[in-house]
């Protein structure tokens, strides 16, 4: 079974990322961005065939590795 999981970090994170993105698209003429915030996707390909199985897994891999939940949030998806 194919997941996707989006990691942000969670609002009120300081994200020097998303800021320097911002910038730049105004330097080059996108007008009107007040805010970005940049993550990542993750796409998991899990041999579980159950949904319910295989969501718990991924939650479990976010939980110990794929987001550091102290300042990261997390969804899981279909892919």
């Amino acid at each position: 079974m194919k997941l996707r999981v989006l990691v942000t970090l969670k609002s009120g994170v300081l994200d020097p990322q998303g800021e320097a993105i911002r910038h730049a698209l105004g330097a080059l003429g996108f007008d009107g961005v007040n805010g970005v915030r940049q993550g990542k996707m993750i796409e998991l390909d899990l041999a579980e065939e159950d949904p319910a199985q295989a969501e718990a897994r991924a939650r479990e891999m976010c939980e110990k590795l794929l987001a550091n939940t102290v300042i990261e949030s997390y969804t899981i998806e279909p892919a």
